[in-house]
């Protein structure tokens, strides 16, 4: 229950909504004749006003005290009856709650009705049907004050649409104001309205509406006064304060601190302001006051009238911004009305030129050219009489080429030079040598020219025009126009557009004179031209042969003859792009090199190499169809590209012929040399794009023919393309690892056969994959060789196997290094090796390196040398997989190694009773390093009987699966510790 409010003795009760019916007296006085109670009166609430408090209501309408507001409180709290002290001699007053409603019967009783038992009879019925009666009550005033709020909410509502109609209507801002406080006064008393609105930056105030029934207030409406004049102003203070304001203006007055009312009317019994406020600055007030004291304002007129000014402000000022735009248009509508006007005579005058200039290159003859540029300048100006005249400075004459008159047609002979003598004391041959423009009548002009006066050529006219035409800061002649009419006359404008139509007209006969002795140059130098036509025919003739022949050399091979790789690939591209268009057409290509090239070369010299390469070139020719194409790519590299091939077998037929050709014998400088090939085919596919993609496909087949054993072909399939595109994923992967670091190494123990005691550790490359696992280097390291990363790979496990040696504890003897051959090329190898060594603060001697055959012999002086230096720093070297390869004693003692280790393929083989095979190899291996103090291991022991065998032969170290395999220092170091 919402708290209730207290009315106490002496506070007046405000009326009820509604005026209670003759029921309620009724009631009351029964309920006093038929139970004996007295001073019985009824209360009752229905619902809270606009602060939040409970409306309460009561029948009597005389005040409650404070022990009856105590009473009925508690009575509508506990929803009971609530006895209260003695009234005296024997009476008690009490509250009985009415269920259903908000309601209390409050009345006095005598004592024995408070007692328990001493209800009187039928009271509890009498009160259950008071209770319903009240309910009704209450909801019919509920009903009421609700329809009333919601009705003046409608009325609020369209007052601010008509307000909102007004602002977007095409009254003016008079009217709309009018009508505009007509829609307040719907609302609230206003006959006294007035609106201000102020600019902050100006800090003035402009009354835009005042309506009072007194007359003025001491100022203009639209005039813009000042802020200061009006500082004893209640609109001013509202403005300034940015607060409503509602009361007696005297009131106010007082409390904003201002004088008594003055040259700003009169007081008013009630005044109500507020401020327009527009993000967040006061742009004005707006004012209602009443001088009579019954028209008096609530905070419900307050609040309607605040709200109602944000509108009235946003419809002055979308009512302001419409007059401005009105305004801005009708201002640019002039500008532009004047600019289009501007813009048709500059474009008349733009039109007449360019007529001028198309006149001037026109095959008109002068006399018709100068007519119709008449006819234009008439379009421009008044311009019936017009005389054009040309002065020749150096003969001292004048010639005028054009004459038009009304009175004196004939009065000039046209293309006639005159000598100047005789046109002195014309206007004509004066604005010549005055050079500048005249213009006025003929009497102000002679004067202005120093003409005697009274000298005339022809009629007199009315006002005459005269302009010089003016090249090079040399005056060439002047244009002249005349009006016989007193109402034509010229003006500035004229003067400026005869003016500029004149140079127009010099430009146009300069022109026209060009143009004519053009035309005879033109002629003149067409009979040259037809001498030297019949020289550049020849000239371009032989020019087309040498195109020809550079076309040709550009796209065939300078040697063979044959088409070279750019006309390969044009011819290739066509025939994809055939396939694309008619999936039907098939085709075939053919890559192939001759075998052992090299040797010939080297052996018999270059220039039996190039005849070779002829011979080679003519018979693959010999083997193919007319319209096929056989081009050589390079070196001995060749390509066949096969036109409508409807099966495999007939490019294999080709690709056989092409290899039985070659294999027969070729007579070169007296000798007899013989080659052969190995061929690739790739057949035209939809998958192809490129016409490099057939020629990879097809080199692919041809070096896979070449693994086959040569003087072969194979076709490129699906095996083989999955394989390169293996091939291709692992060398993404192998760059990839690079990049991750995923190379590391696995330690695999070298011990004493005879007490299997660890002397060493050969730290083994394993390749870590995130898919795959754990990759051995049998499935990668021949790829990592041809693509070049191998010396990456093998510095990551150098490093990551330095940093891990501390693992494997410190009596575990001495660590080895497998060192790929390429390392050897680079002369810089053992001092790389000697500082990763230090970095890691590794002892010299607990590193030993493992070189391979084949690194001895490919650079066998770089290898010494580099081997020299790091045995000279305590680092010795092993070589590994002894026997596999050229075997030759002749270089181990050349090499300073300290230990041999044979090939597993050796032990593995090994048996007892054998006099050869791998017992015979294995014994001389060890006799020939205890000739040379070599140490020697034997690698891949895996039965106890090679163990055995082997220290039988000599053989003191070795390593294998049968001691351990391979394992990461991690693991070591973990059975170091238990």
């Amino acid at each position: 229950m919402p708290a209730s409010v207290r009315v106490l003795e002496g506070v007046a009760i405000p009326e009820p909504p509604t005026r209670p019916g003759e029921i309620d007296a009724v009631v009351l006085r029964m309920a006093e004749t038929v139970f004996g109670c007295r001073n019985a009166r009824l209360v009752w609430v229905s619902g809270t006003n606009a602060e939040g408090q409970l409306r309460r209501h009561q029948w009597p309408t005389t005040p409650l005290t404070q022990e009856e507001a105590r009473l009925i409180d508690a009575a509508l709290a506990r929803r009971a009856s609530v006895a209260g002290g003695v009234v005296g001699n024997g009476w008690v007053r009490m509250a009985h709650s009415l269920d259903y409603a908000r309601a209390v019967f409050l009345a006095d009783w005598p004592e024995a009705c408070a007692l328990p038992g001493g209800t009187p009879a039928g009271l509890v019925d009498f009160l259950t049907l008071l209770s319903a009666r009240m309910r009704a009550e209450i909801e019919l005033v509920a009903a009421h004050n609700a329809t009333g709020r919601i009705g003046k909410a409608a009325q609020l509502q369209t007052a601010l649409y008509s307000i909102a109609d007004l602002a977007s209507s095409e009254l003016d801002m008079r009217e709309m104001l009018r009508r505009t406080h007509a829609v307040v006064a719907g609302l609230m008393y206003a006959e006294n309205f007035l609106i201000a609105l102020h600019e902050p930056e100006r800090d003035t105030v402009r009354f835009v509406y005042d309506a009072d029934e007194n007359g003025t207030n001491g100022f203009t409406v639209g005039e813009e006064v000042p802020a200061a004049r009006l500082r004893n102003s209640l609109t001013l203070a509202v403005i300034r304060s940015g607060l409503p304001a509602m009361g007696p203006s005297h009131q106010l007055r007082e409390q904003f601190g201002l004088e008594p009312a003055g040259e700003f009317g009169p007081g008013s019994a009630d005044w109500l302001g507020v401020p327009m406020v527009s993000e967040g600055v006061v742009r004005g007030a707006l004012v209602v006051q009443s001088y009579n004291r019954r028209g008096r304002y609530t905070e419900a007129d307050r609040a309607q009238l605040g709200f109602v000014a944000q509108h009235i402000l946003i419809a002055l000022q979308r009512k302001q911004v419409q007059m401005e735009l009105e305004h801005r248009v009708e201002d640019r509508t002039r500008a532009l009305t004047e600019e289009v006007l501007e813009r048709q005579r500059g474009e008349k005058l733009q039109s007449a030129l360019y007529s001028i200039a198309d006149l001037a290159s026109s095959d008109l003859d002068m006399a018709e050219m100068l007519r119709r540029i008449h006819l234009v300048v008439a379009e421009l100006m008044y311009a019936r009489n017009l005389i054009i005249a040309l002065y020749d400075i150096e003969r001292e004459t004048l010639r005028v080429i054009y004459h038009a008159d009304e009175k004196d047609p004939g009065i000039i002979d046209t293309g006639v030079d005159i000598p100047e003598a005789q046109m002195r004391d014309t206007m004509t041959l004066g604005v010549i040598r005055s050079g500048r423009a005249v213009m006025g009548p003929p009497v102000q002009v002679v004067r202005q020219l120093g003409i005697p006066e009274g000298v005339y050529f022809g009629a007199i006219a009315e006002d005459v025009l005269g302009v010089p035409m003016v090249s090079e800061g040399t005056v060439r002649g002047a244009v002249l126009v005349q009006s016989y009419d007193a109402a034509e006359r010229y003006g500035e404008e004229d003067r400026a557009l005869l003016a500029y139509v004149a140079q127009h007209i010099l430009t146009a006969l300069d022109r026209k004179q060009a143009q004519a002795e053009l035309e005879n140059r033109v002629t003149d130098r067409t009979r040259e031209l037809a001498k030297v036509v019949g020289a550049l025919r020849e000239q371009i003739g032989e020019r087309e042969r040498a195109e020809q022949q550079l076309m040709h050399e550009t796209m065939h091979d300078s040697l063979t003859g044959l088409p070279n790789r750019s006309f390969l690939y044009e011819a290739l591209e066509r025939a994809i792009a055939r396939m694309q268009r008619n999936p039907d057409h098939r085709f075939a290509v053919l890559f192939l090199d001759l075998d052992r090239f090299k040797v010939v070369n080297d052996s018999v010299g270059h220039l039996a190499g190039d005849e070779m390469l002829k011979q080679a070139g003519a018979r693959l020719a010999g083997c193919v169809r007319p319209f096929d194409v056989v081009a050589r790519l390079g070196g001995d590299e060749f390509a066949v590209l096969l036109e409508d091939v409807n099966l495999p077998e007939e490019a294999c037929h080709v690709a056989q012929r092409a290899i039985e050709s070659l294999s027969e014998p070729m007579h070169i400088s007296g000798k007899e040399l013989f080659t052969s090939a190995s061929v690739g085919i790739a057949l035209g596919h939809s998958r192809y794009r490129r016409a490099e993609e057939l020629l990879r496909d097809a080199d692919v087949a041809m070096y896979r023919a070449k693994a086959h054993g040569r003087q072969r072909f194979e076709i490129f399939d699906e095996r083989l393309h999955r394989e390169a595109l293996q091939l291709l994923e692992l060398e993404n992967d192998l760059r990839r690892a690079i990049q991750r670091y995923e190379f590391e190494p696995h330690f695999q123990p070298i011990v004493r056969l005879s007490d299997l005691h660890v002397v060493g550790y050969e730290a083994l490359l394993r390749w870590r994959h995130p898919q795959r696992g754990l990759v051995p280097p049998g499935e990668f390291l021949e790829v990592a060789e041809e693509n070049g990363s191998v010396e990456q790979i093998d510095w990551q496990l150098f490093e990551r196997a330095c940093r891990e040696i501390g693992l494997l504890g410190e009596d575990s003897g001495y660590v080895t290094l497998n060192v790929s051959p390429r390392h050897f090329r680079s002369p810089t190898l053992a001092e790389q090796m000697l500082d990763l060594f230090d970095t890691y603060q590794l002892s010299h001697d607990r590193i030993r390196l493992e070189v391979t055959e084949g690194a001895l012999l490919d650079n066998p002086e770089q290898v010494r040398v580099t081997l020299e230096a790091l045995r000279n720093s305590g680092i010795v070297a092993a070589l590994d997989d002894f026997g596999t390869g050229y075997s030759s004693l002749s270089y181990l003692h050349r090499f300073p190694l300290h230990s041999i280790k044979i090939d597993r393929s050796f032990v593995s083989a090994l048996q007892r009773g054998e006099r050869g095979g791998s017992a015979a190899v294995v014994r001389a291996v060890l006799a020939m390093a205890r000739t040379l103090g070599m140490d020697v291991i034997a690698e891949g022991v895996e039965t106890d009987e090679q163990r055995d065998y082997l220290l039988e032969m000599g053989c003191e170290l070795g390593q294998g699966f049968l001691f351990s395999r391979a394992r990461p220092a991690s693991e070591w170091a973990a059975q170091l510790r238990h």
